[in-house]
């Protein structure tokens, strides 16, 4: 993890350090030190706050995806505009939280990040809603269905931008949007909501891999 307020960072450790399924594996002050020690730990998830010295969230974020394709970025910030948002997700983030989340918000946060599931805090979710939605009820592009198709099937992020020939940041991209449009935080309920509002074919069955 990487904080370069002290007292948050300490914080932060004492409250993870209580849960027996997560190991504190490192802790820097700034986004180079996040991303050394992203390269010589290899760890399952990089919490990283968003403003931080010498290297900022958002690029830490570009340079630990780059090294380290299997550490999960999970920026934990107080910083909740759009334009951060999109910047940290577009960087490789899988997901974005505000640090008013409870203690078990953060950890849940973390597991889903590790599987490599898109997580956005509520009012994160809300924002973005507030921000997109349209009169009308707001209509998946074909991209996002296609994306939600294959989340549907069961594909991780990775697996999704296989089978669409994007990079995975762009998968990223569309279910934030996917999220705001359908007023929903995770990808289950996005699948969910859009079968209920015939925003998938009728008839579509999910599958548990991909074709």
């Amino acid at each position: 993890m990487a904080d370069d307020h002290t007292v948050m960072r300490a914080g932060l450790v004492a409250l993870l350090s209580a849960e027996p399924s997560l190991e504190i594996v490192g802790e820097g002050e700034d986004g180079a030190a996040a991303v050394e020690l992203a390269a010589r730990l290899r760890p399952d998830v990089a919490l990283l706050d968003l403003r931080m010295p010498v290297l900022d969230g958002v690029a830490a974020t570009v340079a630990i995806t780059a090294a380290c394709p299997r550490t999960r970025v999970l920026i934990l910030t107080t910083y909740d505009t759009d334009t951060e948002i999109e910047r940290a997700v577009e960087a490789g983030a899988t997901g974005y939280l505000l640090k008013d989340a409870t203690r078990e918000q953060l950890v849940d946060a973390i597991h889903a990040a590790s599987r490599g599931e898109t997580v956005l805090a509520p009012r994160v979710a809300q924002q973005l809603v507030a921000r997109m939605r349209r009169p009308a009820r707001a209509a998946l592009t074909a991209r996002e269905t296609d994306v939600l198709r294959a989340v549907a099937d069961g594909l991780s992020n990775a697996e999704i931008g296989r089978r669409l020939f994007i990079g995975e940041a762009t998968v990223k991209t569309h279910l934030l949007r996917i999220f705001a449009k359908l007023d929903v935080s995770d990808r289950t309920h996005a699948v969910v909501v859009a079968m209920e509002n015939g925003l998938l074919p009728r008839g579509w069955e999910p599958r548990r891999g991909p074709r």
